[in-house]
């Protein structure tokens, strides 16, 4: 499925949510439930540099295909970057690369979450792209 559908079904499952609080809680469960870092993987290869809260990110690539695991110090965070994990996992690096999500902002949670948040998932979505620039 192109990213560009993968990103338009995502939104639509959060965006039927009208309340922002009750929309953050959405993703903060579904973040509960994407795939984690492993204990051993939570150490300073996988950690992303620039977030305020801690955030560690393992990434595979297999059959040509990128795929990520997120852990963080904070269940909004982890919801959050599983949103960004959600919509590149199973994704080729050339795709990774070639999209710049606007998830948030069709959500409007670049209105509700604060600006450092914001920069963290920067890191994020930079981390995401650098693997997926160095996968073979």
């Amino acid at each position: 499925m192109p990213l560009a559908e993968k990103q338009h079904q995502l939104v639509a499952r959060f965006a039927i949510i009208e309340d922002h609080h009750e929309r953050l809680a959405a993703i903060v469960a579904r973040g509960v439930h994407w795939p984690d870092v492993t204990a051993a993987e939570r150490d300073d290869a996988h950690i992303i540099r620039g977030c305020t809260t801690p955030v560690w990110l393992a990434s595979s690539f297999t059959d040509g295909r990128c795929h990520f695991r997120i852990a963080a110090g904070s269940a909004l965070v982890k919801g959050l970057a599983a949103l960004l994990a959600e919509l590149y996992d199973g994704e080729t690096p050339a795709a990774i690369l070639a999209w710049e999500p606007t998830l948030l902002e069709a959500l409007h949670l670049d209105r509700h979450i604060s600006p450092t948040r914001l920069h963290g998932l920067a890191h994020i979505r930079r981390a995401i792209r650098e693997f997926a620039a160095a996968a073979p």
